[in-house]
């Protein structure tokens, strides 16, 4: 993929999500999606996550190793941040205030220690899909690509799970994370809501929410190992 493409190769997504999406990409609104990276590029405007990365949360997790997806909004917009996972940044990069939070609301629920690096990865090796809702970002400028496709293509990863898949823990944590529940079938999957984890909200009822334990405890009764959302230390 070069930097205006947003369609992925063998290299950048999981082989097992290329029959699922297949469509997608073929997509006019992809096309369009297309178009207007190109344009943003053209622009000299600096976008992320790196190209590269765009899809990383597909190519780390693969459709049928999905057993948790927390769904954030769009990638970190400061330099250095992003890397293609929700609230994940890099080992070495400042924890954002969000996920210091998610780390309080686990060390609160099931006692593990706050880690000291915010590379989420580790999760994501284990099934959990951590997608944000738009892909891509201008730096410095939150929310610049929404509206722009991204949430056709994010809407349409979560139905492809709701209706191949049964047993899943989805994790919606504040309102726009919420707009994806309506594609969610409650019989067939545990949905999770709270409050955003950002510091704006997190006392409005993500602090104290229990969403990992009771991940776990849902993850357990459908005879699947739990997560461990504790966090290896990195070199």
């Amino acid at each position: 993929m070069n930097d205006a493409d947003p369609k992925p190769d063998s290299t950048i997504i999981s082989a097992a999500w290329d029959p699922i999406l297949a469509s997608e990409f073929d997509a006019p609104y992809m096309q369009e999606l297309k178009n207007f990276l190109k344009q943003e590029k053209a622009a000299r405007k600096v976008l992320y996550p790196p190209s590269a990365q765009v899809f990383e949360a597909l190519r780390l997790t693969g459709f049928d190793d999905v057993r948790v997806v927390i769904l954030g909004q769009d990638p970190y917009h400061g330099p250095g941040q992003a890397h293609g996972l929700s609230f994940s940044v890099p080992a070495g990069v400042p924890i954002p205030p969000s996920l210091k939070n998610i780390f309080q609301e686990i060390n609160d629920d099931l006692g593990i220690p706050a880690p000291a690096h915010g590379n989420l990865v580790h999760w994501a090796s284990q099934g959990v899909l951590l997608l944000n809702a738009v892909l891509t970002v201008e730096q410095g400028n939150a929310g610049a690509h929404q509206g722009k496709g991204w949430e056709t293509f994010t809407d349409a990863v979560v139905s492809r799970l709701d209706q191949s898949r049964s047993g899943l823990v989805f994790l919606l944590w504040g309102s726009y994370a919420q707009k994806k529940g309506q594609l969610i079938n409650r019989d067939r999957h545990l949905v999770l809501e709270s409050a955003h984890p950002s510091p704006l909200s997190a006392h409005r009822g993500f602090l104290g929410c229990r969403h990992f334990s009771r991940a776990n405890d849902y993850l357990a009764s459908q005879a699947l190992p739990p997560i461990d959302w504790s966090l290896p230390a990195l070199d």
